[in-house]
């Protein structure tokens, strides 16, 4: 027999969990979208969707769903890929 309190907890982490696979989901889909428009050549939709990512990363990393270096790291890579897209145009 479980006590009271470990199925609450059991209750709220899969509540996390499933919201944590939704936040990821998003990012991954998000991320591919910037990387498509990059390899395009399309730089105003690959600004405005590097605008969002930061912003879904940043919000993430402050809930925990991913670490904080992760993003920034995700962050620096994707804005280098960008300034070297624009500094071709």
């Amino acid at each position: 027999m479980h006590r009271q309190s470990a199925k609450k907890h059991a209750r709220a982490d899969n509540t996390k969990r499933i919201r944590n696979r939704h936040r990821k989901a998003t990012l991954r889909t998000v991320m591919k979208q910037t990387e498509t428009a990059i390899a395009e050549g399309n730089v105003e939709t690959a600004q405005e969707l590097c605008r969002s990512l930061t912003s879904l990363l940043d919000r993430a990393a402050s809930k925990g769903v991913i670490k904080k270096g992760t993003a920034n790291r995700q962050k620096s890579r994707l804005t280098r890929k960008l300034h070297a897209l624009t500094a071709v145009f």
